[in-house]
């Protein structure tokens, strides 16, 4: 018998949104708006989903965490070779979402992504657990194995190997940048009566603010 979800529903009474309640700049009201999700208590605040498209034109979604704003993009870290890598260098046009649904918030920025510089990357590196530095020398992100222990066999050879000295950081692995172009935020309302503003850049650091309706 087939699930039957037609009837899950609830309203949204966390509040509205209106023009004089946004910043003018869209980084600054994202950052507002970040620190108020952090200060509720939400576990995973900096949870995004990244939108990429790849060679084949296949649309694909995984969750990555938000690691700053620097010069005005959203920063992540991934595997060079990884899935998401290869298909941001086939097309650098991406979008994140963050959603907060505990707020009844969501916000979605649309961009390009550029690699960061190496000494960006090795600065947020060397702030990583260890373990986590070991972790990224051992996964080949994406690519396929035929059994975890393996994976883990992998990261006993590289404990032994690097002991307890520095990890450097892989060639492999560092930063990405998202330069938004526009970003909505979404304020979810009674009876489906939504607030939504979407910030257009114009250039120069120049944006626009309209609301939309539902």
């Amino acid at each position: 018998m087939s699930a039957q979800y037609e009837s899950f529903r609830r309203e949204y009474v966390a509040g509205g949104l209106s023009r004089d309640m946004l910043a003018a700049s869209p980084i600054a009201q994202f950052e507002a708006w970040l620190e108020q999700a952090v200060n509720a208590g939400l576990k995973d605040p900096t949870a995004m989903v990244l939108a990429t498209v790849d060679g084949r034109g296949l649309p694909w979604q995984r969750i990555v965490l938000l690691k700053g704003l620097s010069h005005g993009g959203f920063v992540f870290y991934t595997n060079y070779g990884s899935a998401k890598a290869e298909a941001m260098a086939h097309n650098p046009q991406v979008s994140l979402l963050f959603p907060w649904n505990e707020l009844d918030r969501q916000v979605i920025v649309g961009g390009r992504v550029e690699k960061m510089s190496v000494a960006e990357s090795a600065s947020y590196f060397l702030t990583r657990p260890r373990e986590s530095q070991i972790a990224a020398w051992a996964s080949r992100q994406s690519r396929p194995i035929s059994a975890r222990a393996l994976l883990e066999k992998q990261v006993r050879v590289l404990r032994e190997k690097f002991g307890k000295g520095e990890i450097p950081m892989p060639d492999f692995w560092g930063g990405y940048r998202v330069l938004p172009r526009c970003i909505e935020f979404w304020q979810g309302g009674e009876h489906r009566l939504h607030d939504r503003f979407l910030y257009t850049l114009q250039g120069n650091d120049n944006w626009t603010i309209e609301q939309l309706q539902p």
